[in-house]
């Protein structure tokens, strides 16, 4: 079962590593945010930007599914439609992405306060991730934030994802 104290570190690493994120998106020009930036297929800030919020819904779809039905299979389980889908994200302004991604962040947070402590235990297996609990998959948040700071600052990333099939898929669809 997870602490309160527990629960309360998560949710301050995920607000504190979105907040580095976005401290280093907010100043980008539109010309900048749209140059391809280092991994990730090489995707434009805003592209990854757009890649993180659509991510956030499907995380977010996934850990309901788990705490509703504990050991569930997610791999159609699917989050809502993007606002910014990654296929138009350079239409779209530094701002909005912004806006959207606080307003995720924001959504799973809210998500985190209505889970019960000893819900964080349930798991959920996925093809790409494997079987990883709530808690588990709530950490991958912040350190896919990590992971994109990193690429958007032309660092190669500290963090790596560990894939179950041990190669990261192909996910570039721009």
């Amino acid at each position: 079962m997870a602490t309160p104290g527990e629960i309360a570190e998560l949710k301050q690493k995920m607000r504190e590593q979105r907040e580095q994120l976005l401290a280093i998106l907010e100043p980008l020009s539109e010309a900048d945010a749209e140059r391809p930036t280092t991994g990730e297929g090489e995707w434009t800030a805003k592209q990854q930007m757009s890649h993180l919020c659509e991510m956030e819904t499907t995380y977010r779809a996934w850990i309901r599914r788990a705490v509703e039905e504990p050991g569930a299979n997610i791999d159609r389980v699917a989050g809502e439609p993007p606002a910014i889908p990654l296929e138009q994200a350079n239409t779209r302004t530094v701002a909005e992405h912004l806006t959207e991604m606080r307003r995720q962040r924001d959504e799973t947070l809210a998500l985190i306060d209505s889970i019960a402590p000893k819900q964080f235990e349930n798991t959920a297996t996925q093809r790409m991730f494997g079987t990883l609990t709530v808690m588990q998959w709530l950490r991958s948040y912040y350190r896919h934030d990590r992971m994109h700071c990193d690429q958007v600052s032309g660092r190669e990333p500290e963090y790596k994802p560990r894939y179950a099939g041990g190669r990261e898929p192909d996910q570039h669809r721009a």
